[in-house]
């Protein structure tokens, strides 16, 4: 199956979001509103594409998922500051439908890519206890567990982090 992934543009924007939306939506705790909310915000891709980039994948004019990437700044200005030298990742999401297809490696090496090619040396990420595939697939990748950053209403977000290579300079012998 060949996956196509590329930055979403406008005319997909909705789509992806449903897509997103629809990932997350069985993590959702009954009668809990901030997950509803929260919803609503992962949908909201046009809110957040001139601040991050949004890489999308499709297969034969389908779109299966999406991956939000802060390079030169934070999505959320309550989030600690992005770091010079860091990439973070933000709401992977993937249509359940299209699950264990390798839709989400395939986004996560787009995003390490993209990474790597804006001079980036490390790449983090939050993912939720419940979101047990997703921390499988992020460790076999190679990102380590971090500090969990818990928030005063006791909602936890682990963390995890990956060193990456930086991109090389061609040499001046080579240019």
């Amino acid at each position: 199956m060949t996956i196509d992934v590329h930055e979403a543009r406008p005319s997909e924007y909705a789509e992806a979001g449903s897509v997103t939306a629809a990932a997350y939506r069985e993590f959702v705790r009954p009668n809990d509103p901030s997950w509803e909310d929260y919803l609503a915000r992962i949908a909201d891709i046009g809110s957040r594409a001139d601040r991050a980039t949004i890489l999308v994948a499709t297969k034969d004019g389908r779109l299966l998922g999406s991956a939000t990437l802060e390079l030169d700044g934070r999505i959320d200005e309550s989030d600690p500051p992005l770091l010079r030298e860091e990439a973070h990742l933000r709401m992977l999401g993937v249509d359940p439908s299209a699950r264990r297809l390798g839709v989400a490696r395939t986004l996560m090496e787009a995003c390490l890519s993209r990474a790597t090619e804006s001079g980036k040396t490390f790449m983090t990420l939050n993912t939720t206890k419940r979101m047990q595939a997703a921390q499988r697939m992020y460790e076999s990748l190679g990102f380590v567990r971090g500090e969990d950053r818990v928030f005063p209403d006791g909602f936890v977000l682990l963390t995890y982090s990956m060193r990456i290579a930086p991109r090389e300079e061609p040499s001046p012998a080579t240019r």
